[in-house]
């Protein structure tokens, strides 16, 4: 159980690192064939990620509430940014659809969820 979540944690600790050198604001870094080699790594972590998440069991009440918690505050987290941005580029007349589209994948995300935990549990 231990070595999963250090290799949890790691494989998000590295996605974080990849994401943040891929804003990269100043163009210090990224030249096209490094940029690509990021997008490519990026994506290879993401997707391990997905699989820890994915692959999560709880065995207690105390661990589904605890999932539960990191969920919730995930969907939050992600959504209140999102509406952030959305405010911030709504007011410079320079709204990215992207940023839109997310917000709404996940506000669907949250309500096919509760329907399946409700039919399932």
């Amino acid at each position: 159980m231990k070595n999963k979540f250090l290799t949890e944690i790691s494989i998000s600790a590295i996605l974080i690192i990849l994401l943040t050198l891929l804003l990269d604001p100043f163009m210090l870094l990224m030249t096209t064939p490094i940029q690509m080699m990021m997008i490519a790594g990026v994506l290879i972590f993401f997707v391990s990620f997905c699989a820890f998440v994915w692959r999560e069991n709880t065995k207690d009440e105390r661990e589904r509430f605890h999932k539960h918690i990191a969920s919730r505050l995930a969907y939050l987290s992600g959504s209140a940014i999102l509406i952030v941005g959305v405010i911030f580029q709504s007011l410079n007349h320079a709204l990215d659809p992207w940023l839109v589209i997310a917000l709404i994948v996940i506000i669907l995300a949250k309500i096919i969820g509760a329907i399946y935990a409700e039919k399932k549990y």
